[in-house]
């Protein structure tokens, strides 16, 4: 953070407030309002937190206009076009791309951590048998600081690393293992033979009675998938997990709650939510139906999965996932999927439609991602668990760049009372 030479003037009743600016390397300068409670006697009101910067960051960079998205400075498209997920990881947890040595050291302490610990096994079975695999998460990875005791204490940098690579490796394992409870089969541990997506895909769908071959074309897939979602700058669930962070939690109760926050179907549920869309739809004929009522400004329907709040232009990440939607229904074929079927004419429609243009309505990752895994067997239930293995490396940077800054303090957000004044109580018997 730079200070700004421009000073911003805030004049009200009488009183008039000079407040310092500063300038990112990109992006909007801010306005610096530390100060303005304690001089000005008033707090600025910010529903969401929308205008507002609550920590300096050098993970990630989004520019909505521009439809960019950088991780530590490269654009989005190279790293899942030419990377892989754990080499985003290292670049997110460290600043910068690894070298071949760095890179191999990286990828084997992440392999070797990727067991859990053979009595985690009871808590899931504590669970009922229809518990939401997010429910399951959210109490799997909290409980995490009750078998690692050895990497809870935030004020040591071993530490923070140990839990770093312990959420990394663990989290696949976690939600494959809530996956095969869900659905009553047996728990598959992971193999250090195989790469993390292939991993993560073995355990899902693998079953002791035969062997289980990862294709290449659905790990790369899901590769993406995890690359494209590991980090999306100060997002609802990155917020959760640095305020939780900010009273001194420890790693696993900060990420606990940065699950619990992404399972609201405002934030993590936009894949999913365009799923039950398409499934809304049903038949490729009724899509001219849906098309006009999604014009319509009286009707409330939406279509999911097309433009981004973010990205006012396109979604810099929907290029790449396309092509992978691509290569994943070109293997697996949609002959035998309605619903496939839908999501491909729906596209076709939609990026030849002047409206979706004129609107910048364009297919967005979320829109490409559930057709992903829906082609490759997932239910909907596991789509957000999936979404949380992708950001666990998102949440654990910020996490530890919030640890070691120097200006940080806990999370006290201040608000616009609008209740009853100071008033005596009343005796019941006179109320």
């Amino acid at each position: 953070m730079v200070m700004s030479n421009k000073k911003a003037t805030l004049s009200f009743d009488d009183k008039t407030i000079e407040l310092p600016m500063h300038a990112g390397t990109v992006g909007p300068d801010v306005i610096d309002i530390r100060k303005l409670y304690a001089e000005g006697g008033v707090f600025t009101y910010d529903p969401g937190f929308t205008s507002t910067a609550a920590c300096e960051s050098t993970i990630t960079y989004i520019d909505g206009d521009k439809g960019e998205l950088l991780h530590r400075g490269y654009p989005i498209d190279q790293l899942a076009e030419k990377s892989h997920y754990l080499e985003v990881c290292y670049l997110l947890l460290y600043g910068e791309l690894p070298s071949a040595a760095q890179l191999e050291d990286f990828e084997t302490r992440v392999t070797r951590h990727t067991m859990l610990h053979e009595q985690m096994m009871n808590f899931f079975r504590g669970f009922r048998r229809d518990a939401h695999p997010m429910a399951v998460m959210v109490g799997v990875v909290g409980a995490m600081s009750a078998f690692y005791h050895d990497s809870t204490d935030i004020n040591d940098a071993w530490q923070r690393e140990v839990a770093s690579i312990r959420l990394i490796a663990k989290m696949p394992t976690i939600a494959a293992w809530a996956y095969k409870y869900s659905v009553g089969q047996p728990f598959v541990y992971p193999r250090n033979d195989l790469d993390y997506a292939s991993n993560f895909l073995r355990m899902c769908f693998a079953v002791p009675c035969e062997e289980y071959v990862v294709n290449p074309i659905l790990s790369r897939a899901m590769d993406r998938i995890f690359t494209l979602h590991a980090d999306h700058e100060q997002n609802a669930s990155t917020s959760t997990v640095r305020l939780a962070s900010s009273s001194g939690a420890n790693p696993f109760a900060c990420i606990a709650a940065g699950i619990a926050c992404l399972w609201g179907p405002a934030h993590g549920g936009a894949n999913q939510a365009c799923l039950e869309m398409l499934k809304e739809i049903g038949t490729v004929d009724r899509i001219p139906e849906f098309i006009a009522r999604a014009k319509d400004k009286d009707d409330p329907f939406r279509l999911m999965g097309f433009g981004h709040r973010v990205y006012k232009n396109f979604d810099p990440r929907a290029t790449v996932m396309k092509q992978s939607a691509d290569e994943v229904l070109d293997l697996l074929g949609v002959e035998d999927n309605p619903l496939l079927q839908v999501a491909k004419e729906l596209e076709r429609i939609a990026l030849q439609d002047s409206y979706f243009a004129e609107k910048k309505l364009f297919p967005n990752v979320d829109f490409y991602s559930g057709i992903i895994l829906e082609a490759m067997g997932f239910p909907t239930s596991m789509f957000t668990p999936i979404f949380a293995v992708s950001r666990t490396v998102g949440w654990v940077s910020q996490w530890k760049e919030m640890i070691v800054d120097p200006v940080q303090k806990i999370g006290r957000p201040r608000q616009l009372y609008s209740g009853a004044t100071a008033r005596d109580y009343v005796e019941v018997e006179n109320r």
